[in-house]
């Protein structure tokens, strides 16, 4: 059975939504190596990776593109296998991707039992939502930036009262912290 794991990057008032550029991946101009250094171990522990239509097509849209791969992230999205949950769409248009086009908690479900290994989730905040909702994310990591927006949609949805146990804490020099989170047992 995989696990399901969410890694987003939020601020401090939990909104994940990228408004206004407040988390540009390639645009901070704070020493984000030590950060990186810990997603691209997350990385290399995927064997998969889950998105929802539109953060694929926004990410097919850009990584494929790069030709500078310093990071190795151009290189983990083109060759990890990519599932995307959608009813549109037909063909992927990127290597190693698979359309789940069902009930998309089903087919994460699915996914879920039969996939060996991590599966990874970004972005996605209709899917995350949803996939919340179900109890499918076996372990939350919030890269939580020290910036308050004020507004904007968060990872959690409204409603719902989902309990978690802290697993990790980590800080960074950007004053940025990673928190990991697991379902409380019980």
């Amino acid at each position: 059975m995989g696990q399901l794991v969410v890694t987003q990057n939020c601020t401090l008032d939990g909104v994940i939504e990228a408004l206004d550029g407040w988390f540009d991946p390639q645009g901070d101009d704070e020493d984000t190596s030590d950060v990186l250094a810990v997603i691209q171990q997350q990385m290399a522990a995927q064997t998969g990776f889950l998105l929802g239509r539109r953060t694929f097509e926004d990410m097919r849209g850009f990584w494929p593109a790069q030709t500078d791969d310093t990071t190795g992230i151009t290189r983990h999205l083109d060759e990890v296998r990519k599932y995307v949950v959608s009813r549109t769409l037909t063909d992927p248009g990127w290597e190693n991707t698979r359309v789940l086009p069902g009930d998309p908690v089903e087919e994460v479900r699915v996914l879920r039992a039969s996939h060996d290994g991590e599966v990874g989730v970004t972005g996605s905040i209709t899917l995350c939502h949803a996939l919340i909702r179900a109890g499918l994310v076996d372990e939350c990591r919030l890269l939580v930036h020290p910036r308050v927006l004020g507004r904007g949609r968060r990872l959690f949805p409204d409603g719902v009262d989902v309990r978690r146990r802290r697993v990790g804490a980590e800080e960074f020099r950007a004053g940025i912290t990673l928190l990991t989170y697991r379902p409380t047992v019980g």
